[in-house]
């Protein structure tokens, strides 16, 4: 059957994957963890900059 021969060709095409360490993982998502904090906090500070500027006009 045909989902017999996708779980073998599954398999075997995931002996291949060269998995990360575990240093890899955790280098990895501390450059997310920090890349999105940094990206949050000048997304507020744009977002506060134009509430003010909104009030000054209005």
């Amino acid at each position: 059957m045909k989902i017999i021969q996708f779980i073998k060709e599954s398999r075997a095409e995931l002996r291949k994957v060269i998995w990360p360490s575990r240093d890899d993982v955790i280098s990895s998502v501390k450059v997310v963890v920090i890349s999105t904090a940094i990206i949050a906090a000048a997304l507020g500070l744009v977002d506060v900059l134009l509430m003010l500027g909104v009030q000054v006009v209005f």
